[in-house]
């Protein structure tokens, strides 16, 4: 399909689903595009279980009680999952079939790049618009300049670390403290920042051993008695414990690994998430309606804006080295 607006189609039924890992604040845009829907007359249905629910047919008709008392809440209600079997056409064939049959016209997919990519295809082959609102902690999109989640998930890591500083200090410890980011430093760069971290270990990139032997001893000559890594997860499980291992047979540093987890996807949506979920989902169904085909939402120099799906079908590349520059800087 190569337009991407029909200005004389009628939509008159949407549907909306979480897919990929869960984000704070997809709540909010789901009840922003069933209520916008709502209130453009629109029928709306909830997927349960992301492109897995479609597949089984996991529908809910959705009313304005259906999102009630949820903008506050993490999680996803119509839950989300990842689904290896929408990768192959033949599913997506059936997936269209299904929407066909419940004559719903149109598709809200919450998520990041995978679930933008499974959209795109599903659209390209049968013609069914969709719409993608960037939902990831891990903010790592291209187009957009923001994800939702990203934020509250950066919150919640900096409230951890801060609390893990006060152990480091009062027992003159050193800890590694490993955040999300399996190929995104997004996270790792901003809470070391926040932080005051004295070293930040990023995915898929060269591992600077010396170097942060190195700064932890400099800071000890000084009086420093504890020193906080910040160490994005990467694709191979095991990295912090590694990095202490080596810390300790190779320069005789004491460090303690402390893994934060699936905490940074949980929890209430900060007020940052819930804004821009709620003007995301409002633009969703608005390009929609409008006759748009493949859209996505995006946040870029503090708007959101409606862009072409096929601009944020990547991830980013960029390892923003000035953040490093500052915590080198500031640790010394």
């Amino acid at each position: 399909m190569s337009d991407n607006s029909t200005p004389n189609s009628k939509i008159q039924s949407i549907a909306v689903l979480c897919s990929g890992g869960d984000s704070p604040g997809m709540n909010a845009a789901i009840r922003s595009v069933v209520r916008t829907a709502i209130g453009e007359g629109l029928k709306v249905y909830g997927i349960e279980r992301g492109f897995a629910g479609l597949l089984e047919g996991s529908f809910i008709e959705m009313d304005v009680s259906s999102v009630g008392n949820i903008l506050q809440k993490g999680g996803t209600i119509l839950r989300t999952s990842r689904c290896p079997d929408f990768h192959e056409p033949e599913y997506r064939k059936q997936a269209a079939s299904i929407l066909k049959r419940k004559k719903v016209q149109g598709l809200v997919v919450i998520g990041g790049d995978g679930s933008f990519n499974g959209a795109h295809a599903f659209h390209e082959e049968h013609g069914i618009p969709v719409a993608g609102i960037p939902g990831t902690i891990d903010n790592d999109i291209s187009g957009s300049d923001y994800t939702l989640g990203f934020d509250t998930a950066v919150r919640t890591a900096v409230e951890a670390v801060d609390k893990i500083r006060d152990t480091a200090h009062s027992h003159a410890r050193s800890f590694i403290v490993e955040v999300m980011g399996r190929r995104s430093p997004a996270i790792a760069l901003h809470v070391g920042v926040c932080c005051g971290a004295e070293n930040i270990v990023m995915p898929n990139k060269d591992m600077n051993l010396e170097e942060i032997a190195s700064d932890i001893k400099r800071g000890e000559k000084r009086g420093k008695d504890s020193s906080i890594i910040i160490v994005a997860e990467g694709e191979v499980p095991g990295l912090s414990y590694q990095i202490q291992k080596q810390l300790k047979s190779k320069h005789e540093i004491d460090a303690h690994v402390c893994i934060l987890g699936h905490i940074q996807r949980g929890g209430s949506p900060s007020p940052t998430d819930r804004f821009i979920a709620s003007r995301m989902g409002f633009l969703a169904v608005q390009a929609l309606k409008e006759g748009q085909q493949k859209i996505a939402t995006t946040y870029n120099q503090g708007q959101v804006h409606v862009s072409p799906l096929q601009d944020c079908l990547k991830k980013k590349k960029e390892y923003l080295p000035q953040y490093i520059e500052i915590v080198k800087a500031l640790s010394i």
